[in-house]
């Protein structure tokens, strides 16, 4: 067992090993309360510490029917405080009675009139970093692996869905029962409940969403069962049974979160026309980096996400081609760019490995970990060859399969099992993982379709009254290359030539219409696509779309505006996007 500065329990002293959840979702009073029954494994010592972040403990009991004695550690202002629980001799079970705050962190309480249909409310959780202890005592660390069955109580109209093996239907009780049989950490606990109804589309993969986006939301994930195959036969067989997607409600405060068997969704990927689902292509390779095999601690969070990175694009690769996946990787490093130019290139936090201690895990959830560990990873295909490295993955995965392990333990496989076998390729490890900044050997992707595309902007600088028009057959990345590419300085006629020729402010595709409204903000006109801001940020949760654009309107003169969207806005993001900008514009909730 790893030390975990992010949680208080000590599994070395005694750890978890499966949950039994009965509990009752009460959507008046926004709490669910009920039982959490832990079977544990005690190795030392006479007591078991949880971590607990506003839960009421109503009473907690052993597996001989006894009370049993119980405190608190001190408050701590992210993780919460330890409930630490005295054992008797032979203890193999705990019992305990709670109920949530009705502002529990991983709880999102969405109102009627903020779900597509209207008609009924909305719940769902985001246990990600380390959240779920704000609605389950638990060892909230990604090192405690523990299976899970649970019993859930809701409202008859709607259906309850959890990471685990899911009904397709409605029951007439409103009594839902799941089944994890393999061991997960407590961050991949999940749960929705609301009016979602499912769609397969293909044997083992499906979708749900409210029954007003289902028909939309199946077709532009039809190819799930495709990136099942295709990433099977890239890494080696899909694990956990079924390969599900939920569609959420726009406050949703990610791209996707990887809950095993039911991958959580943003609604901003349903363009119309497939053209963002290799969103889902990293959620499914989830499957493999960081459920199957996760990071020990949120210090490695660079190993669940670097490795699907990489996994992601050799995916789109297979199914999209090579230019799709040339482009992707190219974006990909200018995301990495501007976080180095955002937090400085000699920071610590610019390291894959990263010493999260005394801070929020959320700090390094950066595009560092994403883009420096693809990129890391690539190095490695590059230097020596992609077949022997797909093959080292592919035992990689089948070695350490529902085991959690640390950067230190991954660099001793890699040496050990691959780097051994190519002496030539002289790789720097500890350049790559340990220091700062962007290593010496790293190499900007890149991709023909851009390379095309700088003719047009290189020309479009020099005169943009007599360039072409680009042609409307572009791809998504490639109108992303173009807006962000535009000039700095727009003149207030290349502006609105631009916005009236391509409607990129009003695109139905998100990606398009953030990065233009992004762009227009921070060259001086926000103001004149106002109404445009004003919707897209009451509609979209999403924070990789919300930071930016307060960001740009605090410094572009627009702070008024932005506090005015944001304070109507507020009540429909999730916590991990409201804390993000509470923090940014100084919001004061009283």
């Amino acid at each position: 067992m790893v030390s975990d500065p992010h949680s208080f329990s000590k599994p070395e002293d005694a750890v978890v090993k499966h949950l039994d959840l009965d509990i009752l979702v009460d959507f008046e009073s926004h709490v669910i309360g009920g039982i959490a029954s832990w079977d544990i494994d005690v190795k030392n010592g006479n007591k078991i510490i949880f971590d607990t972040r506003n839960l009421k403990i109503e009473s907690i009991k052993l597996d001989d029917g006894k009370d049993a004695n119980f405190s608190f550690g001190v408050e701590n202002p992210y993780l919460g405080k330890s409930l630490i629980v005295e054992l008797r001799p032979n203890t193999k079970k705990v019992i305990i009675q709670y109920a949530t705050s009705p502002d529990a962190a991983a709880l999102q309480w969405l109102s009627a009139d903020q779900t597509a249909g209207k008609e009924l409310p909305f719940l769902f959780t985001q246990g990600e970093a380390i959240l779920t202890r704000s609605w389950i005592p638990c060892q909230d660390s990604p090192g405690i692996r523990f299976t899970y069955s649970a019993k859930v109580t809701v409202p008859k109209s709607m259906l309850a869905l959890m990471s685990a093996v899911n009904p397709q239907a409605k029951n007439d009780k409103g009594v839902y029962s799941f089944i994890m049989d393999k061991a997960i950490p407590a961050y991949l606990m999940a749960l929705c409940v609301g009016d979602n109804a499912f769609q397969a589309v293909g044997p083992r993969t499906g979708v749900y969403s409210e029954p007003a986006m289902l028909s939309k939301s199946a077709w532009e994930l039809g190819e799930l069962e495709k990136f099942v195959t295709a990433a099977e036969e890239l890494y080696g067989p899909y694990r956990w049974g079924r390969y599900d997607v939920l569609i959420l409600p726009p406050s949703f405060p990610f791209g996707g979160m990887e809950n095993p068997k039911l991958t959580f969704a943003t609604p901003t990927i349903i363009a119309g026309d497939r053209s963002l689902t290799s969103l889902v292509a990293h959620e499914l390779a989830h499957s493999w980096s960081g459920n199957l095999v996760t990071n020990a601690t949120w210090n490695d969070f660079w190993m669940n996400e670097g490795f699907t990175m990489y996994f992601e694009r050799r995916l789109t690769e297979k199914v999209y081609g090579k230019d799709f996946a040339q482009m992707e990787a190219s974006l990909g490093y200018q995301d990495w760019m501007e976080e180095l130019k955002k937090i400085g290139m000699t920071s610590p936090d610019t390291r894959l490995y990263i010493n999260l201690e005394k801070r929020d895990p959320d700090d390094g959830m950066s595009d560092v970990a994403y883009e420096k560990g693809y990129a890391f990873l690539r190095y490695l295909e590059e230097k020596t060859n992609r077949d022997s490295f797909d093959t080292f993955l592919k035992n990689y995965f089948n070695h350490f399969a529902f085991k959690t392990i640390t950067t230190k333990d991954f660099v001793s496989y890699l040496k050990d099992n691959y780097l051994v076998k190519f002496p030539q390729a002289k790789i720097d490890i500890d350049e790559w993982i340990y220091k700062p900044g962007v290593p010496n050997v790293s190499k900007a992707p890149v991709s023909i379709l851009f390379v095309k595309l700088d003719e047009w902007l290189n020309s479009y600088k020099s005169n943009s009254k007599i360039v072409t028009e680009l042609p409307k057959t572009l791809s998504y990345q490639e109108w992303i290359y173009i807006i962000r590419n535009l000039p700095e300085k727009l003149s207030e006629s290349q502006f609105n030539s631009l916005n009236k020729q391509y409607g990129w402010a009003s695109s139905g595709n998100t990606e398009i219409q953030a990065a233009w409204l992004e762009k227009s903000i921070n060259a001086g006109f926000g103001k004149a696509l106002l109404t445009d801001i004003d919707k897209f940020l009451v509609k979209v949760g999403r924070r990789k779309f919300l930071e930016p654009l307060y960001t740009g309107m605090l410094n572009h003169g627009m702070e008024k505006e932005a506090n005015e969207i944001y304070k109507k806005a507020r009540r429909g993001y999730h916590f991990v996007s409201v804390q993000t900008i509470d923090a940014l514009l100084k919001y004061k909730t009283s």
